[in-house]
């Protein structure tokens, strides 16, 4: 169970950093309200994995994925730079919580 938390978790990290964007610098009451309501839930789930998952994998995986699924939005929606190196670098995040979900003593 606390493998799903921490990818519902990571999918709200995902949907509050778009959500950033949105906020317009905190100026906008609306996207400000529901970006910081997605942060408290992700936050939440995040401790709720925390409670048996090892701090380092449990924050490695959360930060893993909002990071990709983030980049990979700003290159589908936002029309960010889809260099080589960049998707390199992003499958190389994406690897690493890979590994760290395989070797984790709770997988």
């Amino acid at each position: 169970m606390a493998w799903i938390y921490l990818l519902l978790a990571g999918l709200t990290e995902i949907a509050w950093a778009i959500g950033l964007k949105h906020t317009q610098g905190w100026t906008r009451l609306w996207p400000s309200v529901f970006t910081a309501s997605l942060m408290v839930i992700s936050f939440s789930l995040l401790s709720q994995a925390l409670k048996t998952l090892p701090i380092g994998t449990g924050y490695a995986v959360w930060t893993g994925i909002g990071a990709v699924g983030t980049a990979i939005i700003g290159i589908v929606f936002f029309d960010e730079p889809r260099t080589v190196v960049r998707l390199i670098c992003i499958a190389c995040i994406l690897v690493g919580i890979i590994g760290l979900k395989i070797s984790s003593p709770t997988s």
